[in-house]
């Protein structure tokens, strides 16, 4: 083998040297004569990628991850952590891989069948195979469900199983998971993190591409639906799930509607998402919540976040529900303990992969055989929720409890024993991963998908996702959650032909696809909060001096600087703390007189008024955070930035940062304008800008553009209209109140001035669908007209005060009847007339 220049090769003697470091018990030392090749060549090439530094190759990693967006939050928390990727993959040969995906899938049959027979005939409680209190102990059993038969046939579309790998090679279940499995996204979030960084080294090695499970899993869900082109749902719990940004990848890369429960609604046993065209209909949904949450109506009434009437369109046969409500009755630890029967019963077959060793304690000879080998298992909860004697929830070693805990467990368990289950206490196998710039052993489990496809069988993902501890220690009870995870890559010794998501052959189609209400909703008010953050930094740099003081070199008009504070008050982006009044004072009115310009400046960029740049940017975030699947990563990356510090609080430090935070909300507005596709989603988030710089307009035009205006406020006028250079270049006499007015108010010419943002809007409308079929204005159009003729027939002289607080208010109206029309809340707006279901 090669060696770099001036260091030794990563190579094979790098992998025995490795190996020696993992420990002779472990498998990884058997992959040496199954999967030496690959290794040396990941290990070659990983060298020559990272030139000899391992620690910059993780650096890269992360780079990727962040370009990618790929995030996750825990809970209580409310910024996201970006996901953690090892630089190094785990390699598994396709021998080895061969037998992993035929036990998955047989697996994944075997829980079919069993919760086919749960919900269906009960054969196997009734004759004793399985207890009844294994069933029904499960909070995840409804038994509702019973005799309901999910459309399509099937309860399971989509299946995931945690795997480990003991130190002998053999690999073994540590947990189903066929609620909602969680990780599809993320195995495939880490494979394009590790393509962009390992290049042309994937294809050396052969390995397996995973876009055709996703076109699998997608063309079963649509198999099973009543319409040949379905339209096809993820069923998130919101914005603030942990896994939230995995399932918006996932949505985006599928070519599903991204939908919270307020989206849905059922009418007629039909379900439907609420569109700015009306309700369209919902064939399939791909759910991210507990069955407990699905619909308050079947399930718990409390729920906020499930869809009222969900239940009836399942059993109507009108919306299929990945996976099956109560599927989770089968996932449970105390059932693992009587798969390997199961599997001989339903399949007739030993189960591929066997489980790690279980007992159920709700029955007498195995809670006997626990409480004899007491200390060397993992005590865990049978079901969901924690026991008395575990009152974290989690598995734990029972050797590890002081006296004190034994005793409560052992109290509980007896007194409860249907609660507790008792596993195996297994040793993981090890893989490399990056330590402070080393090639570490690390301990790691592997979680493998399987789904339906388009004809009913199961197709397991060649890959998944491993995560891997953050301790030597290679328990399972230490390893946790894991510290970070890795790509898995299936490598073989044929060539990988290359494959895309999309078919041979698709039709082409321009229209953008359905656009619900909250989408809309959400990029309207985004568009809002952008536009209203560049204006508070124009109003903040006009404050602290801007162009005035340059030309001028004295101090500011007085009535100017009032002028100023009393909008930056005004306008809500500083809030100052009013005194208390004594008994029979008169309050007075707050003016920027009164206060100190810098620190109303220093308030409007981080101060708690709802208007300043730290509130805007927070608002801003957690909008952008609920729309992750219509925003790219470059807008997503500049919204979620945090602000910069003040380095110090004099008024040219805080006029930089200004600028500064001026030009990341251009980057944002030239990212809209731009790269977003002119679709209906695009039209509300412009539209958004458009009224909000409409609105400020007209405010400024109405404190610095009235008849007794200075040259000092004419000038402010056309800062923060951005049209200095403009008036100059037409207007040589100098400043004029009326040719200021005309240009920043009524020439449909300038891009800042108020007509051209109603022009602007008016052609965001004329696009927009209507509900009427009468062929007459619905509110918010008859509104903009008369904002529209207003415009039109005023002139610069006849511009007052009055006329343009008019202005103001019609505009407000304007977003009002635009929410209204457009942003469906509840039944109110399903009763509007002329809505379609279709």
């Amino acid at each position: 083998m090669a060696e770099l220049p001036g260091m030794p090769s990563l190579g094979e003697g790098w992998l025995h040297s490795y190996i020696a470091k993992a420990g002779t018990a472990d498998a990884l030392r058997g992959d040496v004569g199954r999967g030496a090749k690959w290794w040396n060549a990941l290990f070659e090439g990983i060298g020559r990628l990272s030139e000899g530094r391992l620690d910059l190759l993780q650096q890269r990693m992360a780079r990727q991850v962040q370009e990618l967006g790929t995030a996750f939050r825990l809970p209580g928390e409310e910024r996201e952590r970006p996901w953690p990727v090892s630089a190094v993959p785990l390699l598994i040969g396709e021998d080895d891989w061969a037998i992993i995906a035929a036990g998955v899938a047989q697996r994944a049959e075997l829980l079919e069948r069993l919760l086919d027979d749960i919900f269906g005939e009960q054969t196997i409680v009734s004759r004793g195979a399985v207890p009844a209190a294994l069933v029904t102990g499960s909070r995840a059993f409804w038994r509702s469900q019973i005799g309901i038969k999910p459309p399509g046939g099937y309860h399971l579309h989509i299946y995931a199983v945690d795997l480990g790998r003991d130190p002998s090679g053999e690999w073994r279940v540590l947990d189903d998971h066929v609620r909602a499995p969680v990780g599809a996204g993320y195995a495939l979030e880490n494979r394009l993190a590790s393509t962009r960084l390992m290049g042309g080294l994937q294809t050396r090695l052969h390995v397996e591409r995973l876009a055709p499970f996703f076109s699998a899993f997608r063309e079963g869900l649509a198999a099973v639906c009543r319409r040949s082109d379905p339209r096809i749902g993820l069923l998130t719990p919101g914005r603030y799930n942990q896994s939230y940004a995995e399932q918006a990848h996932l949505a985006r890369y599928l070519g599903l509607l991204l939908v919270e429960g307020s989206d849905l609604a059922v009418r007629e046993d039909g379900l439907f998402v609420r569109t700015i065209e009306g309700l369209k209909r919902v064939d399939a949904l791909w759910r991210r919540i507990d069955s407990r949450y699905l619909d308050p109506l079947a399930f718990d009434a409390t729920s906020a976040i499930g869809v009222p009437g969900l239940m009836d369109a399942m059993a109507a046969g009108q919306a299929v529900i990945a996976n099956s409500p109560g599927a989770g009755a089968v996932e449970s630890t105390a059932m693992a303990a009587f798969l390997p029967a199961l599997a001989q019963r339903l399949l007739g077959e030993h189960l591929i992969l066997p489980n790690i060793a279980t007992w159920w304690c709700g029955q007498d000879g195995p809670r006997a055989q626990v409480e004899a080998r007491l200390d060397e298992l993992l005590i865990a909860p049978a079901f969901t929720d924690a026991p008395v004697g575990l009152p974290r929830g989690r598995p734990v070693l029972a050797s590890t409890l002081s006296r004190a805990e034994r005793e409560a467990l052992l109290a509980d368990m007896r007194n409860r024993p249907t609660d507790y289950a008792a596993m195996e206490d297994v040793h993981l196998s090890t893989t490399p991963a990056v330590l402070d710039g080393q090639l570490v052993p690390r301990p790691f489990t592997l979680r493998v998908f399987a789904a339906r496809d388009g004809e009913g069988k199961w197709t397991v993902m060649p890959g998944g996702f491993a995560r891997i501890g953050d301790d030597s220690d290679a328990r399972v009870t230490v390893m946790g959650e894991g510290a970070f995870s890795a790509d898995v890559c299936v490598v073989g010794t044929k060539a990988v032909d290359p494959v895309s998501l999309l078919p041979q052959k698709v039709p082409i189609r321009r229209n953008p696809g359905t656009l619900p209400s909250r989408a809309a909703d959400n990029l309207y008010w985004l568009g809002r909060y952008l536009e209203r953050g560049e204006a508070t930094l124009r109003l903040v740099r006009a404050t602290l001096g801007g162009s005035i003081v340059a030309d001028g070199g004295a101090a500011l008009f007085p009535l100017t600087l009032d002028r100023l504070g009393t909008m930056l008050i005004a306008s809500g982006a500083a809030t100052i703390e009013k005194p208390e009044q004594e008994e029979g004072e008169e309050a007075e009115e707050d003016s920027g007189e009164t206060h100190d310009l810098r620190e109303l400046a220093l308030l409007a960029l981080d101060g708690d008024g709802p208007a300043s740049i730290a509130s805007l940017m927070r608002h801003a975030r957690l909008i952008a955070s609920g729309t992750r699947d219509r925003l790219s990563g470059d807008v997503w990356r500049l919204v979620d930035a945090p602000l910069p510090k003040a380095l110090s609080d004099d008024a040219e430090a805080t006029l930089a940062r200004a600028v500064d935070l001026q030009e990341r909300f251009s980057a944002l507005a030239g990212l809209s304008a731009e790269n977003m596709g002119r679709t209906a989603g695009w039209r509300f988030h412009d539209m958004g800008r458009r009224i909000e710089r409409a609105l400020w307009g007209c405010r400024q035009v109405r404190i610095f553009g009235g008849k007794d205006a200075s040259a000092d406020d004419l000038t402010t006028l056309l800062d923060l209209f951005d049209s200095q250079i403009s008036y100059r270049a037409r207007y040589l006499a100098g400043l004029a109140l009326e040719p200021v007015r005309d240009l920043v108010a009524l020439d449909p010419y300038n891009p800042r001035s108020v007509a051209f943002q109603m022009a602007r809007i008016a052609e965001h409308l004329a696009e927009l669908p209507p509900l009427r079929d009468d062929g007459m204005a619905e509110a918010h159009v008859m509104i903009f007209y008369r904002i529209e003729s207003a415009i039109r027939t005023a002139t610069a002289e006849t511009l007052d005060g009055t006329m343009v607080l008019g202005l103001e208010n019609m505009l407000s109206e304007l977003s009002n009847a635009i929410s209204a029309r457009f942003f469906l809340q509840g039944s109110e707006g399903l009763r509007m007339s002329g809505m379609t279901l279709a």
